[in-house]
């Protein structure tokens, strides 16, 4: 906790936010972390830092580089006060979020905080993205093989992982020496995080940006996993049109049965207010997605940074303007103009005025993966490469949850 007489973002934060205090008060008796380095790559938002704070409860020595327009500067300043955690700052703006924007110049800069991060040869990691996974494994392997496990808690992140094992045209591809916990396939951090904290943060931050009543429009919602499938049931829930694209037939199934027009990504996009690219892959939204884009349509990821084509829609912007803090109207030489937020990166975090999810939603999640970290360094997983979160964990985050919000349940011994 800060030492300062005032509470600081971080400490305001922590009163809602009970089951990290329970994971602080666990960490603070067992010291899981003792001699151990934690490298951490996330957004530098209040629910990270208060997550950054429980790791060093447990006497971890803490590194974290966060994210370009989605790290907080008062939360880089309170973190600078706490004992054991290291924020790596970035040069040329990119430690202070509000535009929703990046530069190459702190784009680059974040590349080598993550590098540093890795070079400082951490014991454990806790990963968004696989962004200091992926570098780690590739390029560092000596460093890799000292590493003794990791948690990874974002659909891309996991999707990137799975993509770097995977043998490439050559026959070639990499190895993970080391046990990663796939938190974002927890059925607490999918049902509860992705599919409600992501929908409805995600609606707050497009709406805000915007100014646009959600009630009467058209959204395409591009993908129909489980932030796809929460963002689809709340704009339909607000009053929007709802067309889902997505290429598994059984998940493009559910979203008919839960109400929503099913389409190609090209059709959907053609009469659509709001487009929203929710898988979590690369290029998802591409030179046939942005050429069948309604005038005045609206463009937002909440899946990755990466989800936009940035080279297509470079090659098909005749101009582009920055009309305001986070948004960017561009015109395409046939006269039709779209608005993109964010420039593609995540708009729940990259928002201005935006902290990513509920803080009810992060206690959750990361008492996952703090509870991960320590099932690691406790011995609990075997194997290396991706693995299932542990389900007795799972189970226990979402019992202390309940009783966080003074909700019973029956033990079912009688059934």
């Amino acid at each position: 906790m800060s030492t300062d007489a005032d509470p600081d973002v971080i400490d305001r934060l922590a009163e809602r936010a009970p089951l990290l205090d329970r994971c602080a008060e666990r960490f603070a008796e067992r010291q899981p972390f003792s001699d151990r380095l934690i490298g951490v790559s996330a957004p530098l938002t209040p629910h990270t830092g208060r997550f950054l704070e429980v790791l060093a409860a447990g006497d971890a020595t803490v590194l974290v580089a966060g994210e370009a327009g989605s790290t907080h500067a008062d939360v880089v300043a309170a973190l600078r006060r706490r004992p054991g955690v290291t924020p790596i700052t970035v040069s040329g703006g990119a430690a202070t979020a509000g535009d929703g924007e990046a530069t190459a110049d702190e784009a680059a800069s974040l590349e080598r905080a993550r590098r540093e991060v890795i070079s400082a040869e951490p014991d454990l990691i806790a990963d968004d993205g696989a962004n200091l996974l992926v570098p780690l494994c590739r390029e560092f392997p000596d460093v890799a093989e000292d590493v003794a496990g990791a948690c990874e808690q974002t659909t891309g992140g996991t999707t990137r992982l799975r993509r770097l094992v995977r043998p490439d045209a050559e026959g070639k591809s990499v190895r993970i020496p080391f046990p990663v916990y796939d938190v974002n396939g927890a059925p607490m951090k999918q049902r509860f995080d992705n599919v409600h904290g992501t929908a409805e943060s995600s609606i707050a931050a497009i709406a805000n940006l915007t100014n646009a009543m959600i009630a009467g429009s058209t959204a395409a919602v591009i993908g129909y996993g489980h932030c796809g499938r929460g963002i689809a049931r709340k704009l339909r829930s607000l009053g929007a049109r709802t067309t889902v694209a997505e290429i598994d037939p059984r998940k493009a199934l559910e979203a008919m049965a839960d109400g929503h027009d099913v389409r190609p990504a090209a059709e959907a996009v053609a009469d659509a207010t709001f487009v929203i690219a929710a898988t979590g892959r690369a290029n998802v939204i591409g030179r046939e997605q942005l050429a069948a884009m309604a005038d005045g349509a609206v463009l937002a990821s909440i899946g990755s940074e990466t989800e936009i084509d940035r080279d297509a829609l470079d090659a098909l912007a005749a101009d582009r303007t920055r009309i305001e803090p986070g948004v960017e109207r561009i015109k395409f030489a046939d006269g039709r103009t779209i608005r993109l937020l964010t420039e593609g990166r995540v708009v729940n975090l990259a928002a201005p005025g935006s902290a990513g999810n509920p803080v009810g939603v992060m206690d959750a999640t990361f008492a996952l993966m703090a509870r991960g970290l320590e099932a690691i360094v406790d011995g609990e997983p075997t194997g290396t490469g991706l693995e299932p979160f542990p389900e007795a964990i799972d189970r226990a985050v979402a019992r202390e949850k309940l009783a966080a919000m003074d909700a019973r349940i029956d033990d079912g011994s009688g059934v």
